[in-house]
């Protein structure tokens, strides 16, 4: 979910992955990865995409059945 909104938001704001990563502080590498839903990536710099994106991090307690 995370991977596709992300993709969603860049492209709506016209983005290329090399300007985002240029925006974000990280590598054209990193961002495909993230953009590709791979599991283990670095908080740090989800945040800092999230941020160059206008978009922010929101962590819920789940419900237990």
């Amino acid at each position: 979910e995370l991977a596709g909104t992300l993709r969603r938001r860049r492209k709506e704001l016209r983005l290329s992955q090399q300007d985002l990563a240029d925006l974000a502080g990280c590598s054209p590498r990193f961002l495909r990865s993230l953009e590709q839903g791979k599991s283990t990536v670095r908080l740090d710099k989800v945040l800092s995409v999230l941020d160059a994106l206008g978009l922010e991090f929101d962590v819920r307690l789940r419900r237990v059945p």
